[in-house]
């Protein structure tokens, strides 16, 4: 029997994309039936009966998708629970605070949204996680690490939910899929074999690179700034970008977990959560020791990215190839408007004009995307470009102050160019410029190109 309670407050987390917070009901009631318990207690699965408009999707053994049901999605939750403790550093007899309520419903469509609420009591928080019962592996362990996550951060709440950012929730799911942590997912039976029904098990092995996936993506897709990490799309948390955010995230936290009391700063973090507004002040309040502004934060984010591909950096680009990737970094995509009132058409504008035309902010924002996308471009570029694209990223540098740093004004979030480098800047550009037309007059396309 679940002890009722006063409900103080009912709010949604919108952990997966797509999760509609409106007319969420005053009160949550459980199936009666079809219901199981994990071995702590703290979660509790039940299946809601089927609709007549309900989607049976077939599971096919070679899919990436799992199928639900309540006893073992039990035991899959706990050790979900258990390995990502593990990741944070959590002692794993820490008692949990909040019960979470996996209410599994037959599945109307092969991508559905997975919806969890949380609620608050008089004392504490409860958690409701609406799982269509089939769904892909990723998804499934997205959902499961943003509830647990959401759970530890709000044992310090008082009347409102923290907001877990995105990219941990990502970065930790892609980092269990890959380690062999979460070791199997259990999923039930899909068809019969010699008159037996036969489960399906994924186990992942252990021994391998866990970043390979990532270093995979990362190779041919530019890694995200730590701006973009903290601003995801609807499409990047989809993996609808050819998982260019998931492996960033992956890669992002695994690095935090590196630094010195990593894992303890991440669970720092995650107490300071209810506090604030938003996790951007949780996060710098947690790792002041490793970053005392948010430019710092980015900063060594490129270094940890450009030292990832540097190790390996993926196969060589063909001439041609390089010249189209060159080209692509050296210009910038711009709305243009002939009149106030016209409508903007899409143009491209050169570094040269960036420097000239923007203001300090902007062009520093495009220009050190422009740095980081150069030193990892080096990296792949053919011989004939490599000591040009080596030369554009020194111009960019020295113009940004990375190579000296000009001491800044209290306050100033920007590096400020100095006007006196502005001029210098522009003829080094130019004259690069002028080496690069001739080198490319000599490329011939690709064969495929053709």
């Amino acid at each position: 029997m679940i002890r009722p309670r006063r409900l103080r407050q009912l709010g949604c987390a919108a952990l997966l994309f797509g999760v509609s917070c409106a007319n969420v009901p005053a009160q949550l009631s459980l199936p009666a039936a079809n219901v199981a318990r994990s071995i702590s207690g703290q979660f509790i699965v039940t299946r809601q009966p089927s609709g007549p408009q309900s989607f049976m999707p077939v599971v096919r053994p070679d899919t990436n998708s799992v199928r639900l049901e309540p006893a073992l999605l039990a035991v899959s939750a706990e050790r979900i629970k258990r390995a990502l403790w593990h990741e944070l550093g959590i002692d794993p007899g820490t008692p949990w605070a909040g019960k979470i309520f996996l209410v599994l419903h037959t599945a109307r469509s092969p991508d559905e949204d997975v919806t969890i609420i949380s609620e608050h009591f008089a004392d504490g928080w409860d958690y409701h996680v609406a799982l269509p019962d089939v769904l892909s592996r990723t998804r499934f362990l997205r959902a499961l690490t943003g509830v647990v996550l959401l759970e530890f951060a709000n044992r310090n709440a008082n009347t409102r939910s923290a907001e877990v950012p995105p990219w941990l929730i990502d970065g930790l799911s892609q980092q269990l899929l890959a380690t062999g942590a979460v070791e199997v997912i259990l999923s039930s039976p899909v068809k019969p074999v010699n008159g037996f029904l036969a489960s399906r098990t994924d186990v992942t092995q252990r021994g391998v690179d866990p970043l390979a996936r990532a270093r995979r993506v990362l190779a041919d897709h530019p890694a995200l700034t730590f701006e973009q990490l903290s601003w995801p799309t609807g499409a990047q948390l989809a993996g609808a970008d050819g998982g260019v955010y998931r492996a960033s995230a992956q890669l992002f936290v695994s690095e935090l977990l590196k630094l010195n009391n990593g894992p303890a700063h991440l669970r720092a973090m995650l107490h300071l959560l209810p506090r604030y507004y938003n996790w951007q002040t949780a996060f710098q309040d947690a790792f002041h020791a490793d970053f005392l502004r948010p430019l710092d934060v980015e900063k060594w984010w490129q270094l940890q990215v450009v030292d990832f591909v540097a190790r390996d950096p993926g196969p060589t680009w063909t001439p041609a190839v390089s010249r189209i990737k060159l080209d692509q970094i050296l210009t910038v995509a711009v709305d243009f408007r002939t009149a106030s009132n016209a409508l903007p058409v899409p143009a491209t504008v050169s570094l040269q004009a960036v420097i000239r035309n923007l203001d300090a902010a902007r062009q520093t924002a495009i220009l050190e995307t422009r740095l980081r996308d150069l030193e990892l471009a080096q990296f792949r570029m053919a011989w004939v470009l490599a000591p040009l694209t080596a030369e554009y990223r020194k111009a960019i540098a020295d113009y940004l102050g990375e190579e000296r740093e000009v001491p800044q004004p209290p306050g100033n979030k920007h590096r400020m160019p100095q006007p006196k480098h502005a001029q210098k800047t522009l003829e080094r550009l130019n004259a690069l410029d002028a080496q690069r037309r001739a080198i490319e007059s000599t490329i011939k396309p690709d064969v495929w190109q053709r």
